[in-house]
């Protein structure tokens, strides 16, 4: 059987020549005549790719020092207390609500101190970025939060919110090395790696030192404090060795590839055919704003229920797997990280084509 195109939000695709190397290493990695599944995370082997795996990120996303590169597991989910146990120290946080994971991590921050929710794009279903140049910065707020692209919702913030000298936390699961970013801004950024860098288990946490304290709240378990698991170089435990490994074969490939502007300038060309026939379509259209687009995840609709439900039925039939739209907004969504190549894309739109015709 051939390979689909597979326009999944995540887990999603990965590029074919990292899934061979895998392929080929599956039995015998480079001559230690066991898999990465299945070789201790303590043997200095397993060391070594742990190391190369952070040594290409930190090249990729030029991370300063006096960052710390963490690899987690629990998810981006398990962020949203995550965050608020190590860096509420006032119990105050001010979160900016574009989406549905904006919004489960400012409802959890309710448990840990008082959130705020200084911005929202809820009245017109979460379809726009708000403005972030002046926001009402609460005085006393740790940090201010944010979600960078919306998965679900097909948003991006363009500009980074003027956080008026507070720490910025950002959620960037579904963008995460898909455009160069100055890290330095950041106090902390992070992101499930299942969206557009690795197979799912695993978040990446990119953490500035000074925020690395054992003042964190009482009650914090081991596990949860980010100094547990830098102390340890992100062994304090168990790792998601598989997870680390693919992770690193993916920053390889992208290095390769010519590293994240590179990466840029495709994803741009691929989200301009996409974008460029649904606004000239007469069936189908999209559902952002257009300066808050994202090049990530692109969704969708034609207006009729039915109608979507026949093109999710029969792009699946023809290829193109994974379209339907997220429970919560329905219609679709094509999610066109990294590693989907501009013929997919190109692909997709000559079927929306033929569909358009067919059914107009």
């Amino acid at each position: 059987m051939s390979r689909v195109y597979n326009f999944s939000a995540g887990p999603a695709v990965l590029p074919e020549e990292v899934l061979r190397e895998a392929q080929e290493e599956m039995l015998d990695y480079r001559g230690c005549g066991m898999s990465v599944m299945e070789m201790s995370h303590r043997s200095s082997v397993f060391q070594q790719i742990i190391d190369e795996a952070e040594s290409d990120l930190r090249q990729l996303m030029n991370i300063p020092k006096e960052y710390k590169v963490l690899f987690l597991q629990g998810g981006a989910s398990l962020q949203f207390a995550m965050i608020p146990m190590n860096l509420m120290k006032n119990r105050v946080a001010d979160y900016i609500v574009t989406g549905q994971w904006a919004k489960k991590a400012y409802q959890e921050a309710q448990k840990y101190g008082k959130a705020n929710k200084i911005a929202s794009s809820e009245d017109q279903t979460f379809s726009y970025i708000p403005d972030c140049s002046d926001l009402p910065v609460s005085p006393d707020a740790d940090y201010v939060y944010i979600c960078e692209n919306n998965t679900i919702y097909g948003t991006k913030f363009k500009e980074l919110p003027n956080t008026k000298g507070k720490l910025l936390v950002s959620d960037v699961s579904s963008c995460f090395l898909s455009e160069p970013v100055d890290v330095s801004r950041y106090g902390i950024l992070y992101g499930g790696v299942q969206k557009n860098i690795g197979p799912a288990g695993m978040v990446i946490a990119i953490v500035r030192e000074d925020l690395i304290t054992e003042d964190v709240l009482p009650g914090t378990p081991t596990m949860m404090m980010y100094k547990t698991h830098a102390d340890a170089g992100s062994m304090y435990n168990t790792p998601n060795c598989w997870s680390i490994y693919m992770c690193g074969k993916v920053f390889q490939w992208l290095k390769r590839m010519g590293g994240l502007s590179v990466m840029k300038e495709r994803n741009e060309e691929k989200a301009k055919i996409l974008y460029d026939f649904l606004d000239s379509s007469k069936m189908f259209r999209g559902t952002v704003v257009p300066k808050d687009r994202s090049l990530m995840n692109v969704p969708f609709v034609t207006g009729d229920s039915e109608l979507d439900a026949k093109f999710v039925k029969e792009a699946k039939a023809a290829g193109f797997e994974n379209l339907k739209g997220h429970r919560t907004v329905g219609g679709m969504r094509a999610s066109i990280y990294n590693a989907m190549p501009k013929e997919g894309v190109e692909a997709l739109v000559a079927f929306m084509k033929e569909f358009e015709e067919a059914n107009l």
